[in-house]
C-alpha cells in the first residue's frame, strides 16, 4: 500500500507516468514505490511542489500545516543551500518540462552575484520553449554518440569514464548508508547525482555526522565541478543552460570559500 506522501506526489504530478517523467526515471520504478525513497525526496519536491515533510514525514517530521517549510532543527542557511543543490540536480538530470520551467520562472534575486544569476535564470525560464530546451539538453549532455559535455567526475579528473573517482564516490556513499536509487542509470559521479547527494547531506535527511557535506564536497565536487560549470557556460550549444551554469559556478565558488573559512 502506498503511503500518503507518494499518493500526494502522484496526484500533484498528474499520475505515475507524469511523476516518473518529471524526475527523469522509468515509470515501473515509481510504480513499485510504496513511499518516496529518501534519495528522491528533493527531486520529487522540486518537481511536484509537495513539501518534503509531506513526502517523508518520518525523515522530516509532520508539520501541522503542510505548507510549513523546513524542520526547525535545520538552519535556514542550510535549507537555502540544500534547495540550491536540489535545483542544480534536477536541471542537470533532465531537460525541464513546462511545469518545472514555470516554477523556475518565479526565481528572483538580489544584487549579489548569485542573486543576479538566479534572476537571469528566472527570466530565461519565463520565455523558454520546452522543446527547444529539451533539444539543448540532448545536444549538450547526450548527443549522437556523445554530447558536447560529459558531466562526470571521472572524465574531468582522468579523461576517461568510470574510473577511480567513481569508485571513491561509491565508497563514500556506502559509508554514509546512501543507496543507489532503483531505476537510476547514471553513474554516481554524474554532476546531477553529486548535487542531489549534497542536498541531502546539507539538510540532514541522510542522518550523517556534522561536516559530512564539507567532506563530500571537498573530495568529490571541489576538484572538478567548477570547471564543468565554466565549460557549460561557454558551451556552443548552451542558451538556457548558460544561465544554469552561471548559478552553478557562482554557488560552488561560495561553497568553496565558506568551507575554507570554516576550516
Amino acid at each position: 500500500m502506498r503511503d500518503a506522501g507518494i499518493v500526494a506526489a502522484i496526484e500533484a504530478a498528474g499520475g505515475v507516468g507524469a511523476l516518473a517523467r518529471k524526475i527523469g526515471i522509468a515509470q515501473p520504478s515509481v510504480s513499485n514505490w510504496s513511499r518516496v525513497p529518501a534519495e528522491r525526496v528533493i527531486a520529487v519536491e522540486a518537481a511536484t511542489g509537495v513539501h518534503r515533510s509531506v513526502l517523508r514525514s518520518d525523515l522530516y517530521g509532520a508539520p501541522v500545516d503542510p505548507s510549513v517549510i523546513p524542520p526547525a532543527e535545520i538552519d535556514e542557511l542550510d535549507v537555502t543551500r540544500s534547495r540550491q543543490y536540489a535545483l542544480l540536480a534536477i536541471l542537470l538530470a533532465r531537460g525541464p518540462d513546462a511545469e518545472l520551467l514555470a516554477r523556475v520562472a518565479t526565481l528572483r534575486g538580489d544584487a549579489s552575484p548569485l542573486g543576479l544569476a538566479q534572476a537571469a535564470l528566472g527570466e530565461a525560464a519565463a520565455v523558454a520553449n520546452v522543446e527547444r530546451i529539451e533539444r539543448e539538453f540532448f545536444d549538450l549532455f547526450i548527443g549522437i554518440g556523445r554530447g558536447e559535455l560529459l558531466p562526470y567526475a571521472s572524465f574531468y579528473l582522468t579523461g576517461f569514464l568510470n574510473e577511480r573517482p567513481l569508485a571513491r564516490v561509491r565508497a563514500d556513499l556506502e559509508r554514509f548508508g546512501i543507496a543507489r536509487a532503483t531505476g537510476h542509470s547514471e553513474p554516481e559521479d554524474h554532476a546531477a547525482v553529486l548535487c542531489e547527494v549534497m542536498a541531502g547531506l546539507v539538510d540532514g535527511r541522510f542522518g550523517t555526522a556534522p561536516g559530512a557535506d564539507r567532506e563530500f564536497f571537498e573530495k568529490h565536487l571541489a576538484p572538478w565541478i567548477g570547471r564543468f560549470f565554466a565549460d557549460l557556460e561557454a558551451a556552443r550549444g548552451a542558451e538556457f543552460y548558460r544561465c544554469v551554469a552561471a548559478i552553478g559556478r557562482t554557488f560552488v565558488a561560495i561553497e568553496s570559500e565558506a568551507f575554507t573559512l570554516a576550516a
